[in-house]
């Protein structure tokens, strides 16, 4: 697999074609903006980011990178999904958000082209949509500078994930739509860990995402047998 082979192009489209709805706060990306505070606290919180160059893997229509750039950091967004870029990059100007950039490129490639070159990176839901999940995390340990922090967040593998992430989320509360995640995909918290220790990250902190269909709220928590983050630094 060359540095620039590591997506799935049946995602790329998924994604693509609703690309025009990703800032529509009641659209299929809804739970995105709703979550987002939540990713975004919890990151800052650890490593706060005014000031910082910051890498957003995988950004989308750049929901994380613009609040991240509003935080104070330099932000770069990246993806592969052209349309959903183009998305952010209007939505940037006409929010008029500073500091924050958009490129259409691959994390393997922008580690050959970039290494060691941001104090923060960031990976949320997007490891679960690619082929090889460790080449992500293997290329975003190496766009780190040492001593930096890497943040994924991704869905676990197990009965639990399984009938609330995709039959709850997806057939039955029609939260986000039918196919956007495939159970084999997913990844396990050990599995993910492992990617990291092997790309010479070292964890820091993991936590779960936990949701109430009947309140529509989200919050963290200690459970991470649905949704989970995990932050890492470089050694």
């Amino acid at each position: 697999m060359s540095i620039s082979d590591n997506f799935d192009p049946a995602e790329l489209a998924k994604f693509s074609d609703l690309a025009h709805r990703w800032w529509d706060t009641e659209s299929e990306f809804r739970p995105l903006h709703q979550i987002n505070p939540l990713r975004l606290g919890w990151i800052d919180g650890q490593v706060p980011l005014k000031g910082l160059r910051v890498l957003d893997v995988g950004c989308g229509g750049g929901i994380l990178a613009d609040s991240m750039a509003r935080k104070g950091a330099e932000v770069l967004g990246i993806d592969l999904a052209t349309k959903a870029l183009k998305v952010a990059q209007l939505h940037a100007l006409e929010a008029q958000t500073e500091s924050v950039q958009y490129r259409e490129v691959s994390a393997e490639a922008l580690a050959a082209e970039q290494p060691g070159s941001f104090d923060v990176v960031t990976c949320m839901e997007m490891l679960e949509h690619v082929p090889d999940p460790s080449s992500i995390v293997k290329a975003c340990a190496a766009l780190v500078k040492p001593g930096g922090h890497v943040f994924f967040s991704t869905i676990n593998r197990n009965a639990k994930a399984f009938l609330f992430a995709i039959v709850g989320a997806e057939y039955v509360l029609n939260m986000l739509p039918r196919g956007t995640h495939e159970y084999a995909k997913l990844v396990k918290p050990s599995e993910l860990a492992g990617y990291c220790r092997a790309s010479g990250l070292s964890l820091l902190q993991t936590c779960g995402m936990e949701y109430n269909p009947l309140t529509r709220h989200y919050w963290l928590s200690a459970d991470t047998s649905v949704n989970y983050l995990l932050a890492t630094q470089k050694s």
